[in-house]
């Protein structure tokens, strides 16, 4: 099969003087060389696409594809992954990983919390604060943790969005507020264990694949899985597969979340422990990332035993399931 790769160059972006904040989802050059072997690997012929841009003038010029693989992030908007797909979609190509309905309502932290919980999944209590003037009105009791409802890669996450005063809540999200330009999420604040589920597949041939629990050094930045400790990974945390009583329980909480949300060929669902070590909901990752060595789905699938390969043919076998 002839298959196009879409995908946000980090580098790209950063020549046109965006920042390395603005550019943390975005992937390096090594991802793509990566996918291309591992899809010319299994026989399949490629090209690189690229970005929103350059996908429109390819097709524009009447160029098709049996299949997109898609890792586009797109830049600006909670829309923004939806694009690439909102595209391919009108000109009825088919590609990888979730439509764009799901990735626009995924990307949103209040979304995907409301329909995890109508799927019965647990998740913390929450609101959405679109002004400083829903902080007053905010009923929820402290601790909470509060981040921007429309962000990627733990942006804007650092100690200080554990927020254990009413001053506290208000100076934390008028500052997010502002760099942001979005509403921020704030939600109970949940001190336990964290896991990141990864999975495959779409509807009832969806199953997991893992659960990595995310662990962190002395050093790490307290609080979570904050901006800092992402960038700095290697040496703030540590993962480990866990198949304990929790880590079952909260592997059978993503997959309900997944299938319920319409999540597609494979990616990631966030959970954490609450004080009592019961696991809730936090996000779907429905565009996970790629880099072979450093993203969380691989190395999950590594510690599995899953080599990068097998998982790209997994992503592949079932979108061509779906078409």
């Amino acid at each position: 099969m002839r298959i196009g790769i879409t995908y946000d160059l980090r580098a790209d972006y950063l020549v046109a003087g965006y920042g390395l904040e603005a550019t943390a989802e975005f992937d390096s050059v090594e991802t793509v060389v990566a996918l291309e072997q591992a899809l010319r690997g299994m026989g399949h012929e490629t090209e690189r696409i690229g970005h929103i841009g350059r996908l429109q003038a390819r097709l524009a010029d009447g160029a098709r594809w049996g299949m997109v693989f898609n890792i586009a992030e797109g830049l600006g908007g909670a829309d923004r992954e939806a694009r690439v797909p909102a595209l391919l979609e009108a000109c009825g190509v088919p590609y990888t990983f979730s439509d764009s309905r799901v990735l626009t309502t995924g990307l949103h932290k209040g979304m995907s919390k409301r329909l995890a919980r109508n799927a019965g999944v647990r998740t913390a209590d929450f609101e959405v604060v679109a002004s400083l003037e829903d902080t007053e009105r905010c009923g929820l009791p402290m601790p909470l943790f509060v981040k921007p409802v429309a962000e990627g890669s733990s942006k804007g996450i650092t100690a200080a969005n554990v927020v254990r005063s009413r001053r506290a809540l208000v100076q934390r999200c008028g500052a997010l507020l502002a760099r942001y330009g979005q509403p921020v999420l704030v939600e109970t604040y949940l001190p336990g264990r964290e896991f990141t589920v990864g999975i495959v597949g779409t509807g009832k041939r969806a199953e997991v694949l893992g659960v990595l629990e995310v662990l962190y050094s002395d050093g790490a930045e307290p609080g979570g899985y904050s901006y800092a400790n992402k960038v700095n990974f290697q040496a703030c945390v540590r993962y480990e597969l866990a198949t304990d009583e929790t880590a079952r329980q909260a592997g059978e909480m993503a997959l309900r979340a997944w299938r319920f949300m319409g999540c597609r060929d494979a990616g990631r669902v966030d959970l954490r422990c609450d004080a009592r070590g019961e696991p809730h909901f936090l996000e779907v990752n429905p565009l996970a990332g790629l880099h072979p060595r450093d993203s969380d789905l691989p190395i999950l699938c590594r510690l599995a035993g899953l080599g990068y390969e097998e998982l790209i043919d997994l992503i592949v076998a079932s979108a061509r399931q779906r078409v």
